[in-house]
């Protein structure tokens, strides 16, 4: 199963949120819709800045823990080596 791992931010060097998702067309929308009451709703962490598609989820969920381990600088500049505006990658679900 495919599987991806994704960074979402509140705005450009803002608070990063990392997450895991077999379906990023699913996935993103959820954050977007800020039902819950959980880290992404409460900081307004939802446009996605980074991702990275595996070829086996487990690969994905590895590369997310790695991830939430590394430095905030380090987060940073692996965003902005793909997308230096922090802009919005996700545009439904034609992205």
């Amino acid at each position: 199963m495919t599987g991806y791992t994704y960074m979402t931010a509140s705005q450009k060097n803002g608070t990063i949120y990392i997450g895991v998702t077999g379906d990023l067309a699913r996935r993103i929308p959820e954050h977007k819709a800020r039902d819950g009451k959980g880290f992404t709703t409460r900081y307004g962490v939802v446009r996605m800045v980074w991702y990275e598609e595996f070829f086996d989820i487990r690969d994905a969920i590895q590369r997310e823990k790695t991830l939430k381990h590394w430095p905030r600088q380090w987060k940073v500049d692996l965003i902005e080596k793909t997308n230096p505006d922090w802009n919005e990658l996700f545009a439904g679900t034609g992205w």
